[in-house]
């Protein structure tokens, strides 16, 4: 059965490797296709379908795209996205902005307690970054001042801790829009990460696709099998299209591989044959 993996990171945000070294992993793990789905950002697409372009590997140019629902923060997964368009630069670079001023504000509060957090150390050299808080997790724990990055979630820069600071409410109606105008595809990523109950899910579900959602990612590295038949399952009462990805960003989460998840996780092409009929 070939094998794939819709839901994958590079440095183009918060990954640690290159879009083509994202597409040697994707290689060296046998999969047929991969979709780069960085953080609010297309800007790893062009070096992955260049590098990949006489390879044995499939690219699907996607986004992740962050909006808020009841003020709750959700991701949505854009496929077949189009990356050269300048029209979704600009949309994205006001995005963009607007968690720049977050982040220039989350270093000064910090610097300001005499933590050695600078915007040079967040960006690690790679300029374009989408900055998020896994980056603030590395600089933490590199400057010894966290020794996991877990511990600087729970005590610095997670929800309600003194460095937090929330990005930004994008409304759903602009992340779908943008998705919807940009990309052939939009789809909700790991639903079970918001914390939702099923009930609340489907009620979001209903409203995402009032908006032009046309699936759901039922396969995901948080998800254990039943849970997985569940999303599965409101999908079909939907009649959402499913997808399914490991949410791999190398290093930053070293427990999850490319195509696998934590575990035992396989996504058949079938998946993505279905996604390019909609």
């Amino acid at each position: 059965m070939e094998l794939i993996d819709l839901h994958v990171h590079s440095n183009a945000s918060d990954g640690s490797l290159t879009p083509s070294e994202v597409a040697d992993e994707a290689i060296r793990m046998g999969l047929k296709a991969i979709a780069l789905t960085d953080h609010d950002t297309v800007d790893g697409v062009a070096e992955i379908l260049e590098y990949t372009k006489d390879k044995d590997l499939e690219v699907v140019p996607g986004i992740e795209l962050s909006c808020y629902y009841n003020n709750r923060e959700i991701h949505i997964l854009g496929f077949y996205a189009d990356y050269e368009n300048p029209e979704l630069a600009k949309e994205l670079d006001m995005l963009k902005k607007a968690r720049e001023d977050r982040n220039l504000r989350m270093v000064e509060l910090m610097q300001k307690d005499g933590l050695n957090v600078t915007m040079e150390k967040l960006l690690h050299g790679n300029p374009d970054s989408v900055i998020t808080r896994a980056h603030f997790a590395r600089v933490l724990v590199e400057e010894g001042i966290c020794k996991t990055k877990d511990i600087a979630f729970k005590k610095y820069i997670g929800i309600g801790c003194k460095y937090y600071l929330p990005k930004p409410q994008v409304t759903c109606e602009t992340a779908m829009n943008i998705l919807t105008k940009y990309c052939k595809s939009a789809f909700l990523a790991h639903p079970l990460l918001y914390h939702f109950g099923y009930a609340q899910i489907e009620e979001l579900l209903i409203y995402l696709k009032s908006l032009g959602l046309k699936g759901i990612e039922a396969y995901h590295s948080s998800n254990n099998m039943y849970e997985s038949d569940k999303l599965r399952s409101m999908a079909l009462k939907l009649d959402l299209a499913i997808s399914g990805g490991s949410d791999f960003h190398g290093v930053v989460k070293p427990n999850i591989e490319m195509g696998r998840g934590r575990g035992g996780m396989r996504i058949p092409m079938r998946l993505l044959d279905n996604i390019k009929t909609l």
